[in-house]
């Protein structure tokens, strides 16, 4: 359900998922039993604080 959402809105709006979306998506994949596993802090390929405060920057306010 989240992810048809998440590729719905990519579509309409002509952008990539941000950092939280694909975190959001890869929880609901890990839920529905696909095996894979949130990566530890600060191992290869994990987000790092300066993605997540840039996230904040470009995240749209409510």
């Amino acid at each position: 359900k989240l992810l048809s959402w998440l590729n719905i809105f990519t579509e309409r709006n002509n952008m990539k998922p941000g950092l939280y979306a694909n975190i959001a998506a890869k929880k609901a994949r890990i839920k529905a039993g696909s095996g894979e596993k949130m990566r530890k802090v600060g191992s290869k390929g994990a987000p790092t604080a300066k993605a997540f405060k840039q996230a904040a920057k470009t995240a749209k306010k409510k």
